[in-house]
């Protein structure tokens, strides 16, 4: 499996493991599906866009995005890992994380920010692995699926 940059070809795939976490699952608190324009629009503006991807298709993406839109804030991005049912608990997280991660260093951010609806160990552990340390948990802080969801944040900061 390959780690690369996105690609307009990948928009599609892209926003169907989106959509998907959009219907069925809590990573993502949208309610409604994202059209593939928004994921061009976050190619075009520059931010990282990564896909694992091998001949039978994108297995996951990794993205990043800037934390909030004030200038103090411009070394912190907040990242988002997503990974089809099929690819998941095969390292793709992990391959997907370490390859953003080492982009996000080299383009000179200071702080990662990660968001994690919880109940979720495997992500919890993903996050650890990569070495992100939580920093605190929001209760009840998302409504989804007829249920309210705690978020833990976890941080990393790059060298």
């Amino acid at each position: 499996m390959l780690i690369r940059p996105a690609e307009a070809d990948d928009l599609t795939a892209i926003t169907a493991i989106y959509n998907h976490e959009v219907d069925q699952g809590v990573a993502t608190f949208d309610t409604e599906h994202r059209p593939v324009s928004a994921w061009a629009t976050h190619l075009a503006d520059g931010e990282p866009l990564l896909v694992a991807a091998d001949d039978a298709g994108v297995h996951g993406y990794a993205s990043a995005f800037p934390y909030r839109p004030k200038l103090g804030y411009r070394f912190t991005r907040e990242a988002s890992i997503y990974v089809t049912p099929t690819g998941q608990g095969q390292g793709v997280g992990r391959r997907l994380y370490v390859d953003l991660l080492a982009e996000l260093e080299r383009r000179g951010m200071h702080l990662v920010l990660a968001a994690v609806a919880l109940p979720n160990p495997a992500s919890l552990a993903l996050h650890t692995a990569c070495g992100f340390e939580e920093v605190g948990t929001m209760r009840e802080v998302g409504h989804k699926h007829d249920r309210w969801i705690d978020v833990t944040w976890l941080q990393k900061k790059l060298s």
